[in-house]
Order: structure tokens, then C-alpha cells, then sequence
């Protein structure tokens, strides 16, 4: 997973919890279940990338 993409999923999930924050404030449901929303996809695509990384480190292992 490069620093890239963790900066931007970390970003991303900051926003959403901003957002629900924000929405939760201000009684907009609808903005409090988007913060939701943004942060699950967030965590999603790192679980993701995770993977990608843990399965790269078994085919470096095997190759060595």
C-alpha cells in the first residue's frame, strides 16, 4: 500500500467523520449517514490494499 493511497483513504475517512459530526449537529440525517458512508469506504479500500500488499509479500517468498 504506498503513502500515497493511505494519506488519501486516511483523508477520506477524516472527511466522512466530519460529516457525520457535522450532520448529527445540524439534525441532517442525511449528511450524518454520507460521513458513514465515506468512512465505510474508506476502511474498505485499505482492507483492500492490505491485501494486495499481504498477498505481494507471499509471492515474494516463494520466489526467494
Amino acid at each position: 500500500m504506498g503513502a500515497d493511497d493511505k494519506l488519501s483513504n486516511k483523508a477520506k475517512e477524516a472527511k466522512g467523520k466530519v460529516k457525520e459530526g457535522v450532520g448529527r449537529a445540524t439534525g441532517d440525517e442525511r449528511l450524518a449517514a454520507r460521513g458513514k458512508d465515506e468512512q465505510a469506504g474508506s476502511r474498505l479500500k485499505q482492507a483492500g490494499e492490505k491485501a494486495k500488499d499481504s498477498a505481494k509479500k507471499v509471492k515474494d517468498a516463494f520466489k526467494s
